[in-house]
């Protein structure tokens, strides 16, 4: 079976994948913590064996300076035995309120953490992160086009740039779909570490696809007689796939390594560089690469 029969088979469960990574980005959608929501993050400790519903139940039963509910607010519970509220915007004296009220409801009660963020600073953390997307990407592009000037004329430089960001955008929206997910099943939720760390997948897939890009490259002015341009890739992939996957190796046991016996206000975050990574080697060798032998046979 050639490389491009097999690459196949991948482009099409990637598609797929692509195409239900947006389906749940739109619905239900990711839950975005408060830098991006707005609201207020509230973290209380309480008595070993206080039950979530007891804490449900003292959020239902308070009522704010003017006259309303909690509406909306959820709880979760965290591995270190805490709570995580998340409520509607409050004033410090509703806040004081509360905190009173939940320890005369649930006993003890110990705040850890209390934060808040407007509705405003929230969008506009929003449309950073979404423009430092745009722009890493739109300097990839120009990059590779520029790296790749020299190439002959009938491999246009500019397609090894837009299929690395199309291989970007691949991984960026798998990535994202994996977590959406993850965000309505566990206490995950999208925050700005979280973009850091999809700029930080966004340059390690594109390090991948240049790798064997570049081989390709130089390849090309050694092509031998009588050898396909999808030959010569398949020789070019060979070549260059031991570099690629000793370095993926290297950086996922460090990865793994920080996942397990870090600080856990960094577990999500190493968890996200692990989908990452494993997501962008791949898409160098069954994203990028075929979809360049593709449009090179359209010319």
């Amino acid at each position: 079976m050639t490389y491009l029969r097999i690459a196949n088979v991948f482009l099409t469960i990637s598609a797929i994948a692509v195409a239900a990574s947006v389906v749940l980005f739109i619905t239900p959608g990711p839950r975005l913590s408060i830098e991006f929501a707005g609201g207020t993050l509230m973290e209380i400790r309480t008595a070993a064996d206080t039950q979530k519903q007891a804490v449900i139940d003292a959020l239902d039963a308070f009522t704010l300076k003017d006259g309303t509910r909690l509406d909306h607010s959820t709880v979760s519970s965290t591995k270190g035995g805490t709570f995580l509220l998340r409520m509607r915007d409050m004033t410090n004296e509703d806040h004081l309120a509360l905190l009173t009220h939940l320890q005369s409801t649930l006993g003890n009660a110990e705040e850890m953490q209390f934060n808040a963020i407007g509705p405003t600073v929230g969008a506009s953390l929003k449309t950073k992160s979404l423009l430092a997307l745009g722009v890493a990407s739109l300097a990839i592009i120009l990059y590779l086009a520029f790296a790749f000037r020299n190439v002959p004329r009938r491999l246009n430089p500019w397609k090894f740039g837009i299929l690395a960001v199309v291989a970007l955008i691949h991984d960026l929206l798998i990535t994202s779909g994996i977590f959406t997910v993850l965000s309505r099943f566990t206490t995950f939720e999208y925050d700005t570490l979280f973009v850091t760390a999809l700029l930080t997948t966004l340059g390690y897939s594109v390090m991948d696809t240049i790798v064997i890009f570049d081989r390709i490259r130089d390849n090309i002015n050694y092509q031998q007689r009588g050898e396909t341009f999808e030959q010569l890739v398949t020789r070019s992939l060979k070549e260059s796939i031991i570099r690629t996957l000793s370095t993926g190796t290297t950086a996922l046991f460090m990865l793994i390594a920080m996942f397990f016996f870090g600080a856990s206000s960094i577990r999500w975050f190493m968890l996200a560089l692990i989908v990452g990574t494993l997501i962008g080697t791949y898409s160098s060798f069954f994203v990028a690469t075929p979809l360049l032998i593709y449009w090179r046979k359209r010319d």
